[in-house]
């Protein structure tokens, strides 16, 4: 949920990739897919359903790393939050996941949130409070 007005929007890969990912910047690496893929866990989404779709990394890329880049954010303020609920999963090997921070004025992404585990095995959920006087994408 994005903003804590009314525009919070949300995100489940049922159709597409979200309003919020760049369109078609699916970067080598991710694929779009459900739990009835044959692919290995995890067999449903973090609510139970095998039918539902969500985003993975192939099996290729176990060595490597892939991003996923949103769309250009507004400034924060009091009055607009920015607020990321996710869920993820890590299995099969272990790794790290980062949440970065670009604000249009630095050339760097700051790490804002990461997750090193072993193999879990299960969905877990993480919320992310983000503060920017600029434009920014995470």
């Amino acid at each position: 949920c994005f903003d804590s007005g009314s525009s919070c929007e949300k995100c489940d890969f049922e159709t597409d990739l979200c309003k919020a990912l760049h369109e078609l910047n699916l970067q080598p690496g991710w694929i779009r897919r459900s739990g009835r893929s044959g692919m290995g866990p995890p067999y449903s989404d973090h609510n139970g359903n095998n039918s539902a779709y969500f985003l993975s990394l192939s099996s290729e890329m176990r060595s490597s790393s892939a991003t996923l880049r949103t769309n250009v954010f507004l400034p924060t303020d009091e009055e607009h939050v920015c607020q990321i609920t996710f869920y993820y999963w890590i299995g099969q090997m272990s790794g790290t996941l980062m949440v970065g921070l670009q604000k249009h004025s630095e050339d760097t992404v700051t790490n804002i949130w990461q997750v090193s585990e072993e193999l879990q095995n299960q969905w877990k959920t993480s919320t992310i409070t983000i503060n920017s006087t600029e434009k920014y994408e995470v």
